[in-house]
């Protein structure tokens, strides 16, 4: 169930390839070189190297397999595979090449880019290379999007990355997507909305963070969604996530109400 009480405080974002067998030295040589210095898996990239086959177009990725194994889903995927001409393999039709990239990313560095960065001074946080937006107001990454052709639109891309998270059993890259997204503003209602319904379209029902998120953020965004034609549309069209806005903002009035 979602929380009753939301912060009402001014929310922050108003081709295939042949496939090869073996790598060679300078390939492992350069997967080495990525890791940051003293990265906890470090010690592990002598293990044997797995071949990801990732999206439509089955793009050829490589990792470490202990490294791979901090994921629950890619221990199930790996188990029982034994090294046959090399390598070991896994194949991921349903998942974005760029996507993938920003968990392996996660899973050699701790992070992905752009990178979430603490500024002691202020105690704030920032994204790396972060720019404001003239037109919007904003203040956000060049990359806060991506395109996925089976909704036909723009996705805030760390609502992908989390549930990707999800899928792969990475709690941790799960709050760092969520916390990157919170920095994100000036994006428009249109790809909040879609974005809403591929949260739930890809999340189990017992899934209430990333969800309670969107809910929170329509909440305090309320002036703008009212006079938003797209609003009205995707209302008219229904499904669950509607309900619990509505279920939630009964819950906020009644808050107020308590309140006062």
């Amino acid at each position: 169930m979602f929380k009753r009480s939301f912060n009402t405080r001014d929310g922050r974002i108003v081709k295939s390839k042949p496939t090869k067998t073996t790598y060679s030295e300078h390939v492992k040589r350069k997967m080495q070189d990525s890791v940051d210095a003293g990265s906890p898996v470090a010690s592990t990239l002598t293990s044997p190297i797995v071949t990801l086959v990732v999206g439509r177009e089955q793009r050829l990725f490589a990792a470490h397999e202990d490294v791979l194994c901090h994921s629950p889903y890619f221990t199930a995927e790996l188990k029982g595979q034994f090294l046959e001409s090399g390598t070991k393999r896994v194949e991921l039709p349903g998942e974005e090449p760029e996507v993938l990239s920003c968990v392996l990313e996660f899973l050699y560095k701790g992070d992905y880019y752009p990178r979430l960065l603490h500024d002691k001074r202020r105690n704030t946080w920032d994204l790396e290379d972060a720019h404001r937006d003239i037109k919007t107001g904003g203040r956000g990454s060049t990359i806060s999007t991506i395109y996925l052709s089976d909704v036909h639109g723009d996705i805030l891309r760390d609502t992908v990355i989390y549930c990707a998270a999800a899928k792969y059993g990475l709690e941790e890259l799960k709050r760092l997507s969520l916390r990157k997204q919170g920095l994100q503003t000036g994006i428009q209602v249109d790809v909040i909305l879609r974005s809403a319904r591929y949260a739930y379209q890809n999340t189990p029902d017992t899934e209430s963070v990333l969800r309670a998120h969107y809910l929170a953020l329509i909440i305090r965004s309320r002036k703008t969604f009212k006079r938003s034609g797209t609003m009205q549309m995707e209302m008219e069209n229904g499904g669950k996530l509607f309900f619990d806005l509505f279920v939630a903002m009964c819950n906020h009035i009644d808050d107020i109400v308590a309140i006062g």
